[in-house]
């Protein structure tokens, strides 16, 4: 079975994320996963794992954090 191009691309600020781990709860392909690394307050932020994003947007709009997610929708490929 092939795998699916990207769809979109999710952009975390790792020092505005506080751990609470909700984005990665909701995220329906599960691209996003705590990290090892401390942020500047401490908390271990998410990341992307760097594949497999479809863009849905339901991680930024879970995000209680202004500024901590952008999702970023790729223009189709001809």
């Amino acid at each position: 079975m092939a795998s699916r191009p990207d769809r979109g691309r999710v952009e975390i600020n790792a020092d505005e994320c506080k751990g609470c781990l909700l984005c990665v709860s909701v995220c329906p392909t599960q691209v996003l996963a705590r990290t090892t690394n401390l942020n500047k307050q401490g908390y271990f932020s998410v990341g992307y794992t760097g594949s497999g994003c479809t863009g849905c947007g339901f991680c930024f709009y879970t995000c209680p954090e202004p500024g901590a997610i952008t999702i970023r929708r790729l223009e189709k490929s001809a």
